[in-house]
């Protein structure tokens, strides 16, 4: 089942190619701040249409990944490898879908910023 989603001024479309099993919320030194929860799925598997060219990236640490934000509400919509290499691992706010997907699926807590594990087991 596809779901979609938009940013808060809806100049950012998202579309999940099916329902996540997991969000993870984490509290990392980003994520604290950017809220989430993420869902996970292979890169290039989710459709992020951009026809304004509002998107902007946040790079940062490692220099691997960039978290994306629109630049019009600043909603934060995603995060991406740099590298773009398809079948990689892709994150997606959850917080940009209908609250109905959120409530179906089991947020896990993950320690992010310190251990690398996951806390609520």
């Amino acid at each position: 089942m596809e779901h979609h989603g938009n940013c808060h001024c809806g100049a950012v479309k998202l579309r999940l190619p099916s329902t996540p099993e997991t969000g993870i919320s984490c509290n990392c030194s980003l994520c604290r701040r950017h809220g989430g929860p993420w869902a996970y799925y292979e890169f290039g598997t989710v459709q992020i249409d951009d026809p304004q060219s509002v998107l902007r990236a946040y790079v940062w640490g490692d220099r691997t990944l960039r978290t994306m934000h629109c630049s019009v509400c600043a909603s934060v919509t995603h995060w991406e490898p740099i590298d773009g290499q398809l079948g990689a691992r892709h994150g997606v706010n959850l917080s940009n879908f209908d609250p109905a997907l959120l409530a179906s699926v089991r947020v896990r807590r993950f320690d992010g910023a310190d251990t690398w594990t996951f806390i609520d087991e």
